[in-house]
């Protein structure tokens, strides 16, 4: 008896050990009649099988009830995202329909934490990463229909590592009417061996359908088509081959139907005709790499025009600029604050001398300007162009006079703090060449989000849309002038975290001082007390694409209610 016992030991053993070595779970070669503890060992041996698959948890994630915050849920543990491999992942996602981004959003990251990016549902997002892919949503010509649609919507994020330092996510959803979107972030860069998904929260939360993602091997596919993107346009004569085509890269569609961004390193470059005399030629790229950087079937190739161009040996100033009296106005807001403003090219003309005589008005585009101090005095601009010779022109910075203004109506915003976004608007105040003006306010918020404060508006007497810039209390924008400023708060230096500050915003007195400073550019700062007495600051600085002769200043408010108090003698000035 002990032997059939150690017999039947040993089949047991290695018909385990087979099931194990093809790989087969749930195999038939035990039944269903077998014994408990045998269909436990096998249901073991399967599931140790699946043990690579990447975990979700929670798989609810957010506040059932839509009110998680911003950054307020993550997943418990990032998943590692390998090379060469395609993860998806299908979940429900359930929105206020407050906003647009009151949706899912994807986090990719490095193990340590740092941000690649992090990309919103709605054709949005933000990071080095970010800055550097193509993005696109098939339903950005009618948001107000896809957001009707997403609480409730099922969507499908799928991401891709090629293994070659990029990655695509793309998200399919199907809205709760069947209407059918696709947003697609491609050629993200990231560190292959280094990259780590994560989904996070905003007014949303989401259910997915299983615990595990799915993970298969990307699937190579051969290059069809490219064309050429960051040519530059101009190249000056002498210059090396390898240094004009490194900024070069190619968009290439392979016949998966995938559009990628192949860097210039995977590409080879020849001139037509050459590359060592003036006038049009030809950069011509070649590929010969499939999309997971295997050898291609055959080889595409693309071209662009651009012009090799002479260096002048001297240059002059032929006219000074339209504008050469800046102003500035520090206030507490910009104390110790060292800073530089932005050179005013209007009217200003440059002209270049060749080797051979000829002489043309310079592209003021194409000239560098030495910086300029925002410090009272005088200051020398070097003004610079291909092949180094300069020229200079004077430029006087002078202290802004601020005048403190009362807008109407002074109670902007249902007292309650339900006001909806740019629902209601002060009227415009104009903003002349050179001053300052001063606004003394209450701010009172709903403290539904950061957003629900004070907001800022610069814009024209036309209302042109997109304003010059639109500034919130809690260092963010956006407008055709926005990107180019330098905007910092100090809240997270006097607060642990967004909602310390948040809580002191019902009730806080607030100071914002505007400076039109005649340089195409305008300056933002504001002073705020909150409700504990702690004061912080908020700034943006060079705000531009800004008509010094049309600039005017209106405040807006979202959940939130603003009191102006009367015109009072400036403050606040250092």
């Amino acid at each position: 008896m002990k032997h059939i016992s150690k017999l039947a030991s040993v089949f047991c053993t290695t018909a385990l050990a087979m099931t194990t070595l093809t790989g087969c779970e749930g195999s038939d070669i035990f039944g269903v009649n077998s014994p408990d503890w045998l269909s436990e060992k096998i249901n073991d041996i399967a599931n140790a099988n699946k043990g690579d698959a990447p975990k979700i948890s929670p798989t609810t994630l957010g506040k059932t009830d839509c009110s998680s915050a911003w950054w307020d849920a993550h997943l418990d543990q990032d998943i590692k995202i390998e090379s060469n491999k395609v993860y998806s992942t299908t979940f429900t996602n359930y929105s206020s329909l407050a906003n647009n981004y009151n949706n899912y959003v994807v986090v990719l990251r490095k193990a340590d934490k740092t941000e690649y990016c992090c990309l919103r549902s709605d054709d949005y997002g933000w990071g080095d990463s970010y800055a550097s892919c193509t993005h696109s949503n098939t339903a950005s010509d009618d948001w107000a229909s896809w957001l009707a649609q997403m609480n409730g919507a099922k969507v499908t994020v799928t991401v891709t590592n090629y293994g070659d330092n990029t990655c695509d996510v793309v998200a399919d959803v199907v809205g709760t009417d069947g209407m059918v979107s696709q947003q697609k972030y491609t050629g993200i860069p990231v560190e292959s061996g280094d990259l780590y998904l994560d989904f996070t929260v905003d007014g949303c939360y989401y259910v997915f359908d299983k615990e595990e993602m799915d993970v298969t091997d990307a699937v190579d596919q051969q290059p069809v088509s490219m064309q050429l993107v960051n040519v530059p346009e101009e190249v000056n004569l002498g210059s090396e081959l390898s240094d004009f085509t490194s900024q070069i890269k190619a968009q290439v569609t392979y016949d998966g139907g995938t559009v990628k961004d192949v860097a210039s390193s995977d590409l080879s470059f020849m001139v037509v005709p050459d590359f060592n005399t003036l006038g049009e030629k030809y950069i011509v790229a070649t590929l010969n790499k499939t999309l997971l950087n295997k050898q291609a079937d055959k080889t595409i190739n693309a071209s662009a025009k651009f012009k090799v161009v002479d260096t002048p040996v001297k240059v002059e100033l032929v006219s000074k600029p339209k504008h050469t009296n800046y102003y500035i106005y520090n206030s507490d807001a910009l104390l110790g604050v060292e800073r530089t403003l932005a050179f005013d090219t209007e009217g200003l003309e440059v002209k270049g001398t060749y080797q051979d005589g000829r002489t043309e008005i310079l592209d003021n585009s194409k000239l560098t300007f030495s910086a300029i101090p925002a410090t009272v005095g005088e200051h020398k601009v070097v003004i610079t162009a291909n092949g180094g010779k300069t020229a200079e022109v004077t430029i006087k910075v002078n202290e802004s006079t601020v005048k403190a203004v009362k807008p109407e109506p002074a109670s902007l915003g249902a007292a309650d703090c339900t006001a909806a976004f740019f629902s209601v608007c002060t009227d415009d105040i104009q903003l002349p060449a050179g001053a300052t003006r001063e606004f003394n306010l209450t701010n009172y918020s709903s403290g539904a989000g950061n957003w629900n404060n004070y907001y800022v508006i610069l814009r024209d007497a036309a209302k042109t849309a997109p304003e010059y810039a639109v500034v919130r209390a809690d260092n963010y924008g956006w407008g055709s002038g926005y990107d180019a400023c330098t905007h910092v708060g100090t809240q997270l230096e006097a607060y642990p975290n967004w909602e310390g500050w948040l809580a002191t915003m019902n009730g806080a007195k607030v100071k914002v001082f505007v400076t039109n400073c005649n340089n195409g550019t305008a300056d933002v700062q504001a002073i705020v007390t909150g409700t504990d007495g702690t004061t912080t600051y908020q700034r943006y600085t060079g705000i531009n694409n800004i008509n010094p002769s049309d600039l005017f200043v209106s405040f807006t408010v979202d959940g939130s209610h603003l009191v102006f108090g009367s015109a009072a003698k400036a403050r606040g000035h250092k």
